[in-house]
């Protein structure tokens, strides 16, 4: 290996030909390739910055690379391997970084070096707090907004102001968001405490896919530098101020979300309160443009990535959990616990179906109380599994897990196994096969309430309240919609009896042409 200290002349390209096949002994320096043509030095620090101090830059900007040297061996390595699991993109461009052969870089005073060097300084008088950040401004950094708006593409699933805090808080510690929806698209403004940690987090997530090949993150700065929020619920969250209300026309936050948002202020992601049964995985699976597969945010404690933590950073990173979802994740299902008097593939088929769109499902002949349930992708599974697990069926709670099998097999022809698999692949009952459609925002846990459409205008509530009674089901409150006499709310006894109503009323025939649309709902009556 030739350790000779690389100089910044007119030779560079020559001198690094070795670096094209770094052998990935670590070093200080790390080499950087394809980035953009109008990268600034900059956007290449900001890289390096979460994980310790770049002590030095050298742009090879004719051939779109860079070397980033940082201040030790042990912060270079979390880097490299925190990168090698979560491709960073930069305008569209996916960065690609390795050891490079040489230990340190010793730089000259060419013009490409003077200004390198004075981004440098600017940040690192910023990080050790003898500079103000708007005196960073020839620098290119910190010289932004803190806060980011956030534009959600494809949301072909409910991205929610908890999923929005636990991505964005691994770049520094989020202060505040509010979620909207303006021109038909679900937006969102975050706010950091300074312009170095939202410029990070801009690079990083601008692009990215929240979701397999879908829900992308388009993030631009703010004209706003700060977010006046009044309500703490669903749609706004001030993570300083704890004890603000939650206003009245919202669903109120219970007092563990609270209580994690309180906790979320020094910069660790808490558990959200998707982390359990109630809502999304745990971890969430983030696949992004290139076909990488971009893993990491566990719900647990992961110390937040921003410029001033940038010791716990390291550390954090180094450890960052890879489990959840793969790329695409398994769809398959293992549907166990349950009740064999009462349950058959259509059942499950309905159930399921609320979560994403089944594909197959089938009963296990040797032992009835398990199935295996197919959905269309991992990501539906992963929403079922969460949404379902525990819920009583038939007075039995089922148990839901991800299946090894990657597919449910059908039948042999001539092979009859009494109706146990059914294939719904060309159901029209599937809710979610039309992109965008509004049933991707409506997916909530399973609830007494339950959501009512479609309903004919000669149809009445007593008709309504009679069907529900049918099955067996208390009645406690039935209520129209004003606007839209096509839907209503019904409250039932319990969780039980409105998940075995969903399952027997969903598709029935209420006459003119008008089949029962059901989902559970969020609001109470």
């Amino acid at each position: 290996l030739n350790m000779d200290k690389p100089s910044a002349n007119g030779n560079d390209s020559k001198k690094f030909k070795g670096d094209i096949r770094s052998p990935g002994i670590p070093s200080r320096v790390i080499h950087v390739r394809k980035l953009p043509n109008d990268i600034n030095e900059a956007e290449v620090i900001s890289l390096g910055l979460p994980f310790g101090k770049v002590t030095n830059l050298l742009m090879l900007k004719g051939k779109n690379q860079a070397f980033l040297e940082m201040n030790t061996e042990e912060s270079a390595q979390t880097m490299v391997s925190y990168y090698s699991s979560v491709t960073p993109v930069i305008r569209n461009h996916p960065i690609y970084m390795q050891y490079s052969n040489h230990k340190e870089l010793k730089t000259d005073n060419s013009p490409n070096q003077v200004r390198a060097q004075a981004a440098l300084q600017a940040v690192n008088a910023v990080q050790t707090g003898s500079m103000s950040l708007s005196t960073v401004d020839g620098a290119g950094m910190g010289s932004q907004s803190p806060v980011l708006r956030v534009i959600v593409e494809n949301l072909f699933y409910p991205v929610t102001l908890d999923v929005l805090h636990q991505i964005f808080s691994k770049f520094g510690t989020v202060l505040k968001i509010i979620t909207f929806t303006k021109n038909n698209q679900f937006q969102a403004l975050v706010q950091y405490s300074d312009g170095m940690t939202s410029q990070h987090a801009k690079l990083s997530l601008d692009g990215q896919n929240i979701y397999n090949a879908c829900c992308t993150l388009r993030i631009s700065f703010s004209k706003l530098t700060s977010l006046n929020v009044k309500y703490n619920n669903d749609k706004s969250r001030d993570y300083t101020r704890p004890d603000l209300p939650t206003g009245d026309s919202h669903p109120a936050l219970n007092a563990q979300t609270m209580a994690a948002a309180a906790l979320t202020a020094p910069g660790i992601i808490s558990a959200s309160p998707y982390a359990g049964a109630h809502g999304f995985p745990p971890t969430f699976a983030i696949q992004q443009a290139a076909g990488l597969s971009l893993q990491g945010m566990p719900a647990g404690a992961l110390a937040s990535l921003g410029v001033h933590g940038a010791a716990a950073a390291a550390a954090a990173a180094g450890r960052l959990s890879l489990s959840g979802l793969a790329a695409g994740g398994n769809s398959v299902l293992l549907v166990s616990n349950l009740n064999p008097e009462s349950v058959t593939p259509q059942c499950l088929f309905i159930l399921f179906g609320v979560y994403g769109d089944v594909m197959r499902v089938k009963i296990l002949f040797n032992k009835k109380e398990n199935a295996l349930v197919q959905m269309s992708d991992g990501t539906q599974a992963q929403l079922a599994m969460s949404h379902l697990n525990g819920q009583k069926l038939y007075g039995k709670a089922l148990r839901a897990t991800l299946s090894k099998h990657t597919t449910v097999q059908l039948p042999r022809e001539g092979h009859e196994d009494q109706g146990l698999t059914k294939d719904y692949s060309s159901s029209p009952l599937h809710r979610f096969k039309k992109p965008g459609s509004k049933n991707y925002s409506n997916i909530f846990p399973p609830s007494s309430t339950l959501h009512l459409s479609n309903i004919p205008p000669s149809v009445t509530e007593d008709h309504l309240r009679d069907l529900f009674l049918s099955s067996g089901a208390v009645v406690k409150a039935f209520k129209f919609f004003q606007k839209d006499r096509k839907m209503a709310l019904i409250q039932l006894g319990s969780v039980e009896e409105a998940i075995e109503s969903l399952i027997k009323f969903h598709n029935h025939d209420l006459g003119e042409n008008h089949h029962l649309r059901v989902s559970f709902s969020k609001s109470t009556i």
